[in-house]
Formats: structure tokens, C-alpha cells, sequence
């Protein structure tokens, strides 16, 4: 029997995209997350929580999806082709938080759970998720915290854990078009159910739970630096990279466009409110725009 709780998984789901909005409309203070709740006849729904031009927070979205289909779509069966026409449930909270100040970095987190089902195969269920810093603008002090809290949160659950998911976080968060990462990295596990559901469900929850600890304090210290045109310049052209990514990368982002059981516009809440594009533009040497290139947007050993 296969011994797996997904009610208990869908209650912790709920319970943290609350806690999250609430922490993040403390932070910002002037507006509250607007809630949309959707059904899909055929297969999906959801809770969409998003909060615009509030007085720290640009655009944040924080969705949570239970989405369900009769065939597992290609982005979900290519490192598993033996599930390949196999139905299949997905349950997560996804969050990206793009700030007003330059000075502020983008967030984003995500946990999920998934199991799929096919005649003949035992039911194959896994967890994934994480979370990634994208400064426009970098502090080695706030890349040290970020990474600390995502370390500590990691420790019980083994000595090479952090490790091995800032490792594949730097490696999944890159765009190979621009040969670049598109932050300073974090966490990223996906296929997580070596342990069992008990240990796998608690490390799913553990990161979860650490998220807000290690994006507050950060988003507090830097919401009043002042800034001018030239910085808000910046933050859009660099916004165009976190839509790339987004949009030709992501694996969440594909999966739910392919699944045709998905919301778009819970989807696509990921995407930046105001992103520029220029072309074959550089930034000048010895500024703190070039600082960005050659000091953050490479894999470092923050801890």
C-alpha cells in the first residue's frame, strides 16, 4: 500500500501561502493581497494571491494549484518516459516578488508535490521546489544571509544537503543563451522521494517555512535606499531576463502551459509588471551595474 498523505500535503500548502502573504504585506505595509479563487472543470484549481503598486512590493504573486489531468504532458515524462500517458495529480505554492526599489532583490519560491499513476506501474510520487535570489543591485551581507537561512534549514536533514541543492539551484537557474545565472542561487531539489513521504514531506516544509526568514529582513534593510532613473533603467533591462527565463526555461512555467489543466494567468503572475529590452546594451565600466556581472552572477561559496 502506498503509504502517501496528499490531504495532509494540500493543508500545508494552504497554511503556508497564508503565512507568506501575511509576512509579506507586514513588510510592505500599504497594500493587501488580492485573492482569486478558480475551479476548472477539467481538472484544476486554485487560489492566485496577488498584490500591486504597494509601497515596497511592485507586483508579488503567491498561487497555490491542485491541478489534475488523464495524461502526463512532455514536460513532465522526458526524464521519465515510462509514465508517458500516465494521469497524474499536482499540488504546489509558486511565488515570484519583484520589488518597486532597484535596490531590492526578486524573490522567488516554490513547493510541490506530484504523484502520477499508469496501469501496470506502481503510483510514482515525488517533491520538489526551492527558492533563488535575483538582485539587481548585489550586497555580499544580504547573499550571505540569504544563503545561511537556506543552509540552516537544510542541516538536519543531512551534512551534504545545502550543498548538493545550491548546486543544482546555480545550475538550474541559468539562462544558456546568455551564458549566465539569473541570480545568486539558493535551493532547488526536484524528484525528492529516496527518504520516504515522512522525511521528503518535512524537508518540502522545512524550506517552505524558511522562505519568509530569508527574504524579509532582506527586503526591510533595502526598501528606503534611495534611487534614481538610472537604476530604475537597470532593474527593467534586468527584469528581461528573469521573463526569458520564465518563458523558454522554466519547467514549472512549461509543464502548467502544457498540462492545459493550469490557470494562464496564475501561470504567467511570475512575470515582472515592467521589463525593457536594448538592444546589444553594456553597462559602464567600473559601475555598479558591471559590479552585478563580474561579482554575483557567478556560482560563490556564500557560507
Amino acid at each position: 500500500m502506498l503509504d502517501v498523505d496528499t490531504s495532509a500535503v494540500k493543508d500545508y500548502l494552504l497554511k503556508l501561502q497564508d503565512e507568506i502573504c501575511h509576512g509579506l504585506e507586514l513588510v510592505d505595509g500599504k497594500q493587501s493581497f488580492r485573492e482569486d479563487r478558480w475551479d476548472r472543470e477539467d481538472g484544476g484549481a486554485g487560489i492566485t494571491k496577488v498584490l500591486a503598486d504597494g509601497a515596497v512590493i511592485e507586483k508579488g504573486g503567491v498561487n497555490f494549484s491542485h491541478v489534475y489531468g488523464k495524461s502526463l504532458p512532455r514536460a513532465a515524462t522526458e526524464l521519465r518516459p515510462e509514465l508517458e500517458g500516465g494521469s497524474f495529480q499536482a499540488m504546489g505554492v509558486s511565488l515570484v516578488i519583484h520589488p518597486e526599489n532597484p535596490y531590492c532583490p526578486t524573490s522567488h519560491a516554490n513547493v510541490r508535490f506530484f504523484i502520477a499513476e499508469k496501469e501496470g506501474i506502481d503510483p510514482v510520487w515525488w517533491f520538489g521546489g526551492g527558492y533563488d535570489l535575483t538582485p539587481y543591485y548585489g550586497y555580499d551581507e544580504d547573499c550571505i544571509a540569504w544563503h545561511k537561512t537556506a543552509q540552516k534549514c537544510c542541516e538536519p536533514f543531512g551534512p551534504n544537503v545545502y550543498q548538493d541543492f545550491k548546486k543544482h539551484c546555480d545550475e538550474y537557474f541559468y539562462l544558456p543563451h546568455r551564458q549566465e545565472p539569473r541570480g545568486v542561487g539558493g535551493l532547488f531539489f526536484d524528484d525528492l522521494n529516496g527518504w520516504g513521504f515522512e522525511k521528503c514531506f518535512a524537508l518540502m516544509q522545512a524550506v517552505g517555512n524558511s522562505y519568509l526568514e530569508a527574504y524579509a529582513p532582506i527586503l526591510q534593510k533595502r526598501k528606503d535606499t534611495p534611487y534614481t532613473e538610472r537604476e530604475k533603467f537597470f532593474q527593467e533591462y534586468r527584469r528581461g531576463r528573469y521573463a526569458e527565463f520564465n518563458l523558454v526555461i522554466d519547467r514549472g512555467t512549461i509543464f502548467g502551459l502544457q498540462s492545459g489543466v493550469g490557470r494562464i494567468e496564475s501561470i504567467l503572475m511570475s512575470l515582472p509588471p515592467q521589463v525593457r529590452w536594448v538592444y546589444d546594451w553594456h553597462p559602464e565600466p567600473g559601475s555598479a551595474e558591471e559590479k552585478l556581472y563580474t561579482d554575483y552572477l557567478k556560482p560563490r561559496d556564500w557560507v
